[in-house]
């Protein structure tokens, strides 16, 4: 089950997916982790999911991650009499606590800490920002706003409130409940939704205590402010380009995504380009050559994952967006120009002795020839700190731990295997050589290059390189 490309692919599953057989198919055209959106279904769907892709562990060999998305806050409007109204440029409207029925003058908006959040002149987008309102006035139970650009707005659509730092908490009730079924069943990671600044981060690891690995979503503008804090603090990011367009100006998204892309490089911190990456395929057989380049971009910049959202969850070609995915990464990654790219965008490595080792093992294998880098791990800390430097060759992650191997589907250019404890340094090469043989990425008398911590059993102690070469010597550096 090898994938012959480096970046890795993130399926959402939904009512396209939600078969057995369909979620075989994606896995098989190239699926490296699957995403449930818990904005949508119940538990007891989720929990069929989760065991399903465990089943799929263990039939093809290979571990799957998982990510349990929270759907966070939700800032909507209320009902209308008659369900819709039609908001016209230059007349005034009225957001307020009162829970009758909206109507053309006024609607209700059941987030007070909005209301204490404004300012004069603050802009309020309506319906995926279709809508624009200007704040006039505001008091800590209404505002009265003009419209700036109108149209038909009907009920419960959500409201941003963009250039405002919220008041308001990551994680709902909703939020808390999820989170605690999700950690119940397993996930590898939490995917945490509107997060502004890096105290979201933390309120969630204190409830999550180490038991999966936090993805921070940027759909919120005034995280940037944040960026380096948040990226420290978090596991991973997310780039959630669908919202956080909303509330940015379009031309600004590609600079803000390479951004953020290039901060998560540098910490060594894996990095998810999702949304839209290839939304006409919901409803077309293939992307437009636009989408393609899309994807192609975010390859070349060197992200970690690439995500699908509605394309394989609720899209009529599941599965030939997951295949057509895998066919641009890999046919992006074939080109000279992304080795030339990935080069050129590396920054120095961290003056840490596993950070030295991993950066010697990227020249050593510009150097000569290798079949694989492998690294051992029990934490998957070794094989982070190597995927940070973006080899010319794969990295097999072997590890004892199967929850650290899932962990290393996210993590660009690694192929996680499990295996048993290491008792000794020989003990350790042989199982390296016999791994990079039977993973199918050396052949006999071909080198690999082989990391480990001595002694064994130790987090973050890698301080050994070596070139051994398949079924002959170790030669040491």
């Amino acid at each position: 089950m090898r994938r012959d490309r480096n970046a890795k692919i993130i399926a959402t599953l939904g009512p396209s997916s939600n078969t057995r057989e369909t979620m075989e198919c994606l896995f098989m055209a190239g699926a490296d982790i699957f995403r449930l959106n818990f904005s949508h279904g119940v538990h007891a769907d989720h929990e069929e999911k989760v065991h399903i892709i465990r089943e799929f562990e263990r039939k093809f060999n290979r571990p799957i991650g998982i990510i349990a998305d929270l759907q966070g806050p939700k800032l909507r409007i209320g009902v209308f009499e008659g369900g819709r109204i039609m908001l016209k440029k230059g007349h005034q409207f009225r957001l307020d606590l009162n829970t009758t029925h909206g109507n053309f003058e006024r609607v209700n908006l059941p987030h007070p800490e909005i209301f204490h959040a404004l300012e004069v002149g603050a802009e309020l987008l309506l319906d995926d920002g279709k809508l624009k309102l200007k704040v006039l006035s505001f008091q800590h139970d209404h505002a009265i706003t003009e419209v700036i650009c109108g149209g038909e707005l009907s009920n419960r659509k959500g409201l941003n409130v963009p250039g405002v730092m919220l008041p308001i908490s990551a994680l709902t009730p909703k939020d808390h409940v999820d989170l605690d079924f999700a950690l119940g069943l397993g996930v590898d990671f939490i995917a945490l939704s509107f997060v502004q600044r890096v105290e979201d981060v933390v309120e969630a690891k204190e409830i999550i205590k180490g038991r999966a690995k936090i993805l921070a979503k940027l759909e919120k503008p005034m995280a940037l402010m944040n960026l380096g804090d948040i990226i420290d603090s978090a596991d991973g990011i997310m780039v959630a380009r669908g919202d956080l367009g909303v509330e940015m100006l379009p031309e600004d998204v590609p600079s803000v995504q390479r951004k953020i892309i290039r901060g998560c490089r540098s910490a060594g911190k894996p990095v998810i380009v999702a949304t839209q990456m290839l939304e006409s395929m919901m409803i077309a057989s293939t992307p437009t050559r636009a989408e393609a380049s899309d994807v192609a971009t975010a390859i070349y910049d060197g992200v970690d994952a690439v995500m699908l959202s509605g394309e394989s969850a609720s899209g009529q070609y599941p599965v030939e967006a997951v295949d057509m995915m895998d066919r641009i990464i890999r046919r992006t990654e074939q080109d000279p120009l992304h080795r030339k790219f990935l080069n050129e965008s590396h920054s120095a490595a961290p003056e840490t002795v596993t950070d030295s080792i991993a950066e010697a093992a990227r020249q050593v294998a510009q150097t000569i020839d290798v079949g694989a880098i492998v690294t051992f791990s029990e934490s998957g800390t070794t094989s982070l700190r190597v995927a940070r430097q973006r080899p010319s060759s794969p990295i097999i992650a072997l590890t004892p731990n199967l929850g650290t191997s899932r962990l290393l589907t996210l993590v660009w250019g690694v192929h996680p295997v499990v295996v048993e404890d290491v008792y000794s340094f020989s003990h350790m090469v042989e199982i390296a050589c016999r791994a990079a043989r039977s993973e199918q990425f050396a052949e006999i008398q071909q080198n690999i290059i082989v990391t480990a911590g001595i002694p064994f059993g130790e987090s973050g102690g890698t301080n050994i390189l070596r070139i051994a070469r398949i079924e002959e010597s170790v030669i040491e550096l």
